[in-house]
């Protein structure tokens, strides 16, 4: 039974959220719902990201095509930066993003993107960034769509991310979001044969080639 039990549990989806008293998280909140404040008091053996107040755990380690993808399109943005104010960093990296003020206490989303990048340094500092990124890129895994797709597409809108990218690495295509009035716009479905620019990173351009050229057979093993 136990057995069945442990199995089970690898299992589950990595945007579960977990409620109070699981995942060794403290007993006692109302509800359930988290703190930065909180966030900082965790010993946790997992990666977890809280959305609103509630917590997400990541399940398992990205996938090969994930980090492909990920690292190339890192390298890309880094080596067009190096010359530039703005700068761009991976996973794992906190960025805060407060809603009535900047106190621990009162900021109740932390997230860790795939990539983003920040242009403004005063939203830096030694634990990430505090503040909505100008970019952010987010790379889906299995189990966690949903997550990304809709609890973190509103939390990115609402918070004033500039430009937001999704990217399906096994498919092979990019869709992008840039925000209009606080409000998302999204482009066409990008894929292979596709440069795409940024409106967030003026100048920035990314062939698609480079990025999905592994899946068609064309760019790496």
């Amino acid at each position: 039974m136990e057995d069945q039990k442990t199995k089970n549990k690898v299992e589950e989806p990595s945007t579960e959220y977990l409620p109070t008293g699981q995942a060794g998280l403290p007993t006692g909140e109302v509800g359930g719902r988290y703190t930065y404040a909180d966030y900082l008091t965790w010993e946790l053996d997992q990666m977890v990201e809280l959305i609103k107040g509630k917590v997400f755990r990541f399940a398992a380690a990205p996938r090969t095509n994930h980090q492909r993808v990920s690292g190339k399109i890192f390298a890309a943005l880094f080596t067009f930066l190096q010359d530039k104010p703005c700068e761009a960093f991976s996973a794992p990296f906190d960025v805060r993003l407060p809603g009535r003020s900047l106190k621990n206490e009162d900021i109740d989303t932390v997230v860790q993107p795939d990539l983003c990048v920040i242009c403004d340094p005063e939203k830096l500092d030694e634990l990430g960034c505090i503040g909505a990124p100008d970019l952010i890129v987010e790379i889906l895994s299995p189990g966690n769509n949903r997550k990304e797709l809709q609890n973190k597409y509103e939390v990115y809108e609402e918070s004033g991310v500039t430009e937001y990218w999704i990217i399906h690495p096994d498919q092979g295509t990019l869709l992008i979001h840039v925000l209009e009035n606080g409000k998302y716009t999204p482009s066409r479905l990008f894929t292979l044969g596709d440069v795409v620019s940024s409106k967030a990173i003026p100048g920035f351009n990314l062939n698609l080639d480079e990025v999905f050229g592994h899946l068609s057979g064309s760019g790496g093993s």
